[in-house]
């Protein structure tokens, strides 16, 4: 984590002020306390060299007493030091969690990655390793050389092998780093991708239980799973031969100090409170470094859930906020309109020009992959044109900010989610809403009824993604929550997907009463006969324009008869 890194993040950049700031103030109070664990050996080694010699019992309870106050501001300080990093834990996870979320959330709208909640866990990671025992080794190693220091003030002899021994950690430490870093790297890739096969797993249980698919796709998790174990195992073996070496030597540099300073009291260069001194201090001073060799996995794993997160705050977002616009009356242009997705060979559309008035209705048909999902989610913003301009009362849709655009938009997805809560909160944007917009919207979509019949009405609990609910109850609310506050423009992907005949005739109702009170709808359907009072109908082929215009001009053109399925065909 360069300061290259730090600096190049706007949003990075205060929060990053802001913990060195208190790391700073950390690593001071870190030096008060390292002082402060001389104590214990100072202590020895004056009770063994005069207290014993002279007999002074005053002598020995004044320096107890000195001692024990040493000790009890060590403790404090040791507390304070753990608060600072358990409050600072929590003030990441405040300031982070939000703008990660959020970016994740439009990440997956605009189809940039998969969708995914890493950025969640990467947070958990960093805040784990500030408020866990990892941190305090790294902290505490810098500050060896004042132990080092007291040894040789002991004697030269003394500090020169305790120095030795330093070095020769120093050294393990940075191999255990070079050996295991790309070790460790490459399981958390492996780690991420087997969590993502297994969350889409569980997103798709109905189809894996039903086709009997659970094998393979247990047996196609284990692979990326027994990938992410096994660069995970080498490295382990590496760092446990490497931490096994360091507390062989750490052991044996204290037997060293131990038998030198005993060598060096019979030649009375040394008093035997000294030699007991010096092993302590040899002790405190290698035992950080040990210890941050044997946590150097959490602090990799802490380090690349960093470069995560900055790099899921540092990209460019289209949604820069800026002042509300007026509710729009709902004309909709589309310029040239063309878009590809990443690593694609072809672009899904291309060279796509309309238009519609405010109040107008639009039928969007075409064959399978003829681009018509991608230009719904194009038409409400979701996704941004790498050409042309989608413009609803002439103002770009892709560069207005969603939370002001949001009001005067309404959608219905091909694939349907709802959240867990109310059926009123669902309705309402995960709002608490006003109860007559809720209604309003509801009767509007026709489910009025409907809700009433559940369990507790519009108090009704759905469950994460509406568990309790059918397809045909999730769409029909959904249907609702895309009319509710009456939108200016609205965008129905396959609304009737999972419809019955009930559930239709109310959709036909709805697109009826929508066109009736002015709000401009653009429905994606294969089946006629939603298109049967639309103003205009646009038909995609190969991702462009095969044909624009009224229906009973356009569709005579490209139905030909299909049995019993009422379904147009090209």
């Amino acid at each position: 984590m360069g300061n290259d890194a730090f600096m190049t993040d706007n949003f990075m950049k205060p929060i990053v002020t802001a913990c060195r700031s208190v790391l700073v103030g950390v690593a001071v109070m870190s030096l008060f306390m390292n002082l402060l664990l001389l104590t214990a050996p100072i202590y020895m080694m004056q009770v063994f060299d005069r207290v014993l010699s002279s007999r002074s019992t005053e002598t020995l309870l004044l320096m107890t007493g000195i001692a024990l106050v040493a000790l009890a501001t060590l403790g404090a300080l040791e507390m304070v030091r753990s608060m600072t990093f358990i409050r600072m834990g929590g003030w990441l996870d405040r300031q982070l969690g939000t703008v990660v979320f959020s970016r994740g959330i439009e990440a997956s709208a605009a189809q940039v990655e998969a969708p995914s909640v890493q950025g969640l866990r990467d947070i958990a990671t960093l805040r784990g390793f500030l408020t866990g025992s990892a941190i305090f080794p790294i902290l505490d190693a810098p500050w060896a050389p004042i132990f080092l220091l007291f040894i040789y003030l002991m004697h030269p002899w003394l500090g020169m092998l305790a120095l030795g021994g330093a070095i020769l950690l120093f050294v393990l430490a940075l191999t255990n780093e070079l050996a295991s870093r790309e070790l460790l790297q490459q399981s958390e890739v492996a780690s991420m991708k087997a969590l993502r096969r297994a969350e889409n797993a569980v997103r798709n249980a109905d189809a894996i239980e039903a086709m009997g698919m659970l094998p393979n796709v247990v047996r196609r998790w284990r692979q990326d799973n027994g990938e992410s174990l096994g660069f995970q195992m080498r490295a382990s073996v590496r760092g446990g031969a490497i931490t096994a070496i360091s507390k062989f030597l750490r052991l044996s540099l204290q037997v060293g100090v131990m038998g030198l300073g005993a060598y060096l009291v019979i030649q009375n260069e040394l008093g035997p409170g000294s030699m007991i001194a010096a092993s302590i201090l040899m002790a405190r001073a290698l035992s950080p470094v040990e210890m941050a060799i044997s946590g150097w996995r959490s602090a990799v794993s802490a380090r690349q859930a960093y470069a995560r997160i900055r790099q899921i705050t540092g990209a460019p977002t289209r949604h820069r906020g800026g002042m509300s616009l007026p509710k729009p009356s709902g004309t909709i242009s589309v310029e040239n309109l063309a878009f590809a997705y990443p690593g694609a060979e072809k672009p899904a559309l291309r060279g796509i020009t309309f238009a519609l008035d405010a109040g107008e209705t639009l039928g969007l048909i075409g064959p399978t992959a003829s681009g018509k999902t991608t230009l719904s989610s194009l038409l409400v913003g979701n996704l941004a044109p790498r050409v042309g301009h989608v413009r609803l009362d002439g103002h770009d849709i892709s560069q207005w900010d969603p939370n002001d655009r949001g009001q005067h938009v309404g959608f219905v997805p091909q694939d349907v989610e709802l959240f867990g809560g109310t059926v009123r909160e669902n309705i309402a944007r995960m709002q608490e809403g006003d109860p007559e917009a809720v209604i309003a919207a509801a009767r509007l979509a026709g489910v009025h009824d409907m809700i009433l019949q559940l369990a507790a009405g519009y108090d009704t609990e759905i469950g994460e993604g509406g568990a309790v609910l059918s397809g045909g109850q999730k769409q029909r609310i959904a249907l609702a929550r895309a009319v509710y506050g009456n939108p200016s423009f609205v965008v129905l992907d396959e609304p009737n997907a999972n419809l019955d005949n009930d559930g239709e005739a109310a959709l036909l109702a709805t697109i009826a009463a929508l066109k009736s009170q002015g709000t401009t709808a653009i429905i994606v359907s294969h089946r006629p006969s939603l298109l049967r009072d639309v103003d205009k109908v646009l038909i995609l082929q190969n991702g462009t324009v095969r044909m624009f215009g009224p229906p009973e001009e356009v569709i005579p053109a490209v139905t030909r008869p299909s049995g019993t399925t009422g379904e147009v065909h090209q």
